[in-house]
């Protein structure tokens, strides 16, 4: 975060407590409860929704092409917008801009919960983006304000890390009972109780602090940024509905890397940057978020195609789909464990290409599927090696991207990682949706019509999604083979990854 951020003397309930002072504030664990909350809800919506989506998308008649923007929508506006959200909550206040946050956030899901359309669906999506983006990173340096005795801050932050870890696998089954048992709008609308309890809570229990100094934004930046993203992502889609050829797909994507050139020279130029290119123009870290980028960029599509394999071609209902999708999380959660044990004796190279490896042969084992595949000898393993990989990469991953970065600038190098993940996802999905899309098309051409026939052709869709998916991580681990050059000692072990 820039600047040295304080606790706002005269907050509730402890007047004068805070970082400034060096006296706790007297509540803050009472305020955990809070955070964790809200940070539950943002987790929970990532996997919840994705559950959902096939009904979704029967319900409001969205093609094949245009699914994706259900996932891209909210990726690439909470990515595009992170660090400008948590320069923000820096600057206008971490507990105001939380509750704000949390009101848009239960808004949009309302407007989403409420969707007659793909597109009001696709704007809502987008909308829980934007107050993501800004709910996130205060939640976050509030936890990192109100927690300032090393051992209560790791006790903090390990509560934060568990239900970031777990809070995704609660996501996949209460989709689940969800669409199942309701209606898959359930799955957004559930997001405003949720809200209303946090807010009601944290008015009385968060006490308010802002960083000081400087408070310009960087709009200009954000602005442009974003706009690229997207024009990139469309000209994808577009790609999905007109080939890579069509004037319209290379129009999109040329105007979405124009507009990305000139955000770096905004970011040259700017006195308050969005993205210090310093940060980026290291060598470890610029290596760290290429990786982040291209793992996202593999991962939140091969999810998509998952769910919709298991629900579409498998037939399983959403709650056995949710099921089906555990193991995934659990080797994330074993994985990250030892990780952690790991990391210091081994570094962070190892962990991370062993854990590419890991990832890629999980995804190329889901290559095999078939319109019969059998979960227990294909598709649990094949999900257990992945979310291996992932666990093994992404922690070593989080240490990476703080690695020799000054104090001024750790908010705004582990609010890059974010956002990496978050805009390779946005990417990947859609590169990943087309390049499905095509497949299918492709295997239906030249063969007689039948439910039999199409069935084969999604789920060669999916084979093919996957395939790329496995390409992409293993450019990851390419990427991390050749340009890491950290050694093991040098990296930091412990800490939490602030954001914002």
């Amino acid at each position: 975060m820039p600047g040295t951020a304080s606790t706002a003397p005269g907050a509730p309930g402890a007047p004068g407590a805070g970082a400034s002072t060096g006296t706790p504030y007297p509540r803050r664990w009472l305020a955990l409860v809070v955070i964790a909350l809200a940070q539950l809800m943002v987790v929970l919506d990532a996997t919840i929704v994705n559950i959902a989506l096939p009904q979704a998308q029967a319900d409001l008649g969205i093609n094949d092409a245009n699914r994706q923007w259900v996932v891209t929508a909210y990726t690439l506006a909470f990515g595009g917008l992170l660090l400008l959200g948590g320069r923000i909550a820096d600057y206008w206040g971490r507990k105001r801009a939380f509750i704000v946050g949390m009101i848009g956030f239960a808004l949009a899901s309302a407007l989403g919960g409420l969707a007659t359309t793909g597109e009001m669906l696709f704007a809502a999506r987008a909308l829980q983006g934007v107050f993501g983006a800004l709910l996130a990173p205060a939640a976050l340096a509030l936890l990192t304000v109100l927690f300032t005795e090393t051992t209560e801050r790791a006790k903090a932050f390990a509560v934060y890390g568990g239900i970031a870890g777990g809070g995704s696998a609660v996501g996949l089954l209460l989709g689940g009972v969800l669409t199942e048992y309701a209606n898959w709008r359930w799955c957004l609308l559930v997001n405003i109780p949720v809200a209303a309890v946090a807010i009601a809570l944290a008015l009385p229990l968060v006490p308010e602090s802002r960083a000081h100094g400087n408070t310009r934004y960087d709009v200009p930046g954000a602005v442009v940024v974003t706009a690229g993203l997207v024009s990139l992502v469309y000209g994808f889609t577009k790609a999905a509905e007109d080939g890579w050829e069509a004037a319209a797909t290379l129009g999109f994507i040329a105007a979405g890397v124009v507009l990305l050139a000139v955000f770096v020279v905004i970011e040259l130029r700017s006195n308050h940057p969005l993205l210090p290119l310093r940060i980026i123009l290291d060598r470890n870290r610029g290596a760290a978020y290429l990786t982040s980028t291209l793992i996202g960029a593999g991962l939140f599509g091969a999810f998509l195609f998952l769910t919709f394999y298991f629900q579409v071609v498998l037939q399983y209902t959403p709650l056995e789909a949710g099921l089906a999708s555990l193991p995934v999380t659990a080797g994330v959660l074993i994985a990250a464990a030892g990780a952690s044990q790991l990391l210091p004796r081994l570094g962070a190279k190892p962990l991370m290409v062993g854990g590419a490896a890991l990832a890629a042969v999980g995804m190329l084992l889901l290559t095999q599927i078939d319109v019969d595949t059998s979960f227990l000898t294909l598709l649990l393993p094949a999900q257990v090696i992945l979310g291996l990989g992932l666990g093994f990469t992404f922690v070593p991953l989080s240490s990476l991207a703080l690695f020799g970065v000054p104090e001024h600038d750790a908010g705004a190098a582990s609010a890059t990682l974010n956002a990496t993940q978050q805009i390779g996802g946005s990417l990947g999905t859609a590169l990943l949706n087309t390049m499905y899309t095509s497949a299918v098309t492709a295997y239906l051409v030249g063969r007689a019509p039948s439910p039999a026939t199409q069935v084969k052709a999604l789920v060669h869709g999916y084979s093919v999604a996957f395939a790329w998916g496995a390409a992409l991580i293993v450019l990851a681990g390419l990427i991390t083979l050749f340009l890491i050059k950290v050694r093991k000692g040098d990296i930091r072990t412990g800490g939490p990854v602030h954001m914002g």
